[in-house]
Order: C-alpha cells, then structure tokens, then sequence
C-alpha cells in the first residue's frame, strides 16, 4: 500500500485516475493536491449530455469528492445525481432565496436551525423543533426548500464536507393534526434528494419524545431508505440520556437537556437572511460552521421588521382547509 501511495506521489502524471480512484480510494483519500481528482470528475461530464451540470470549478467538484471519499465514478455520479434531481423536481428550486417568503417563516420557526458549536468530532449539528411547525402557513415542501438552502450555505465550508452532519429532531408537543401535513410525497423527495442527491454526510439523525404517528410515519419510510441510512437513525424517546451519549451536553439548547441557553430560532434565520443582530445583538456567530455571509445588505433590516414574531397569536390557529394528505 505505501509502494502504490509514493508511486501516486512521485509518477502522478503517469497514473490513471480513475483507475486508481476506484481501486485505491482509501489511499487517496489523505492527499493534500487533489487537482487530478477534480479534474477527471469534470472530464466525466461530458459523458451525460442530458444532464445541466450549472456549476464545475474546483471547490464545487470538490464537494462531491470529499462526500464520496475521493472515489472520482462515484463522486461523479453524486453530482449527476444532484443535478439530474433539480433538472425533475425544478419547482423546488424556483425562487431557491432565503427572502423567499415562505422559506423565511420555515426559518424564523427554526426549520432548521444550527448550533453555533461542533460536537466533539467536529460534526456541524442541526436542531428541529417539530412543534414550532405552523403547518397551517407554509408546507413539509417548504420546510425541505428551507433545509436544502441551509445545507447549501453549511456545505461551502470544507470542514463540514469532510467531517458531516449531526441532525437532532425533537417532536415534543408535535400534534396528530401536524402530522396529517406530513405529506407522502414530500416525503419520499427529501429521502430521495438527501440520501443519493446531495453532496453531505449525515453522520446521525436523533429522534427524541417522538409519539406513536411519528414512529408509524417512519415504519411507512423505512423500506425507502438504504440500510447505511437506516443504521445512522436512533429513536431516543424520552431518554435524553441516550442522546447525550453520542451529543455533549455542553453544546446542546436547554431544551434538549443541554447546557446551553435555550435555542433561539432567530439567530441562523438571521445567518441565512444577513441581518445583524446575529453578531451585534445576540453576541453569537457562525463563522466556525459555515463560510462568512456576503457583505449584509441595508435593505435587508426591512425584512427583519416583517418579523412573524409581530404576527398574532391567533394566526397559527387560522388553519385553511385543504391540507395536504395525511401519511397512511
């Protein structure tokens, strides 16, 4: 193995990549210069003509590697995965803008939201809290746009792309009428668009206090999702213990029986949304878990005044008929 890891080294020119991708992915997958890598998944392209590929520099292939170990076939065809996956399901990318209103009123809910510290093995961890839901004013689709755009914003930082994802879901207070707007549909795009579309590792998702329908919901998924994906599911139930063992408490919300202050939803919709108050008022920042927002913008303190904070009370019980299919 060190023979063919020097030979790499020394005679790179000489080698072929995909040959030697495919046959020695656990050896590549230290190196520093992965110049030829990026360069034979973009030589691939050309073997899919059906497919748009928008975006092929370096740091946007490399996404596709680091997700796929450095093997160049497979990480070529996660990248023709997740534009083939946009090229059918375009109406999930149309208006793909965090001032999309309704992917605001998902954020400002904390569909999702991200903790501004790693765990212990540097993963990036989400928190949903699945009764702040106002499935009366925006849909599961909704929440899933609000998802992928945050995995966007999340995935330009490398570190995130090497280390992975931590996604923590706690369905405390989640009511029966809530889940009758867990459409089946929308739920058989997010298993297929997060689990062969897109260029993240998900390290773990954790349910906890999770209810009776919420477990049936995942019985009816299950035979959708690949055994790794299924391995990478843990119910806690009540048990936040259990959590913690693979969770510090030291990083997690209050909520979650950590020790942190208890999880304000405002501030990643502000990260997304480029308002100040992130830095300047809840003295919080992202900048270890993704990359440094564009310079914010003035305007954009008008939309912080559009708040749903000032909407009444009683809108979220102003339910319209009509919600989409129950899950059966």
């Amino acid at each position: 193995m060190m023979a063919e890891y020097c030979e790499f080294e020394w005679s790179r020119r000489h080698i072929d990549i995909l040959s030697a991708s495919s046959s020695k992915a656990e050896s590549l997958n230290g190196i520093e210069d992965k110049s030829l890598l990026i360069q034979a998944v973009r030589n691939l392209i050309s073997s899919r003509p059906e497919i748009e590929f928008q975006q092929t520099d370096d740091n946007f292939i490399l996404r596709f590697l680091n997700a796929r170990k450095n093997n160049v076939p497979d990480s070529f065809e996660l990248m023709a995965n997740y534009y083939s996956y946009r090229q059918r399901n375009r109406q999930l990318f149309d208006n793909f803008v965090p001032q999309d209103i309704g992917i605001q009123q998902a954020l400002r809910d904390g569909f999702p939201g991200v903790l501004p510290e790693r765990d212990r093995k540097g993963r990036c961890v989400l928190v949903i809290f699945t009764a702040n839901w106002d499935h009366c004013a925006y849909s599961l689709e909704v929440i899933y746009r609000a998802l992928l755009l945050t995995l966007e914003r999340l995935i330009e930082k490398q570190r995130n792309q090497l280390n992975g994802f931590v996604v923590v879901v706690d369905w405390s207070e989640f009511s029966f009428r809530q889940s009758s707007s867990l459409n089946p549909r929308v739920l058989k795009l997010m298993i297929e668009g997060l689990q062969d579309c897109y260029p993240a590792r998900f390290k773990g998702i954790h349910f906890i206090s999770q209810p009776w329908y919420v477990e049936a919901a995942l019985t009816v998924i299950r035979p959708f999702l690949k055994e790794k994906t299924k391995d990478k599911i843990f119910l806690h139930g009540n048990n936040l213990s259990t959590l913690h063992d693979y969770v510090a408490k030291d990083i997690l919300p209050a909520e979650l029986g950590g020790e942190a202050p208890s999880y304000n939803p405002l501030l990643w919709a502000n990260e997304m949304l480029e308002l100040p108050s992130v830095d300047k008022v809840c003295g919080m920042s992202f900048s270890d878990v993704c990359c440094p927002s564009p310079e914010r913008k003035a305007e954009a303190a008008v939309t912080n005044s559009n708040s749903r904070d000032n909407k009444p009370v009683e809108e979220k019980n102003s339910c319209l008929q009509g919600n989409e299919p129950a899950l059966s």
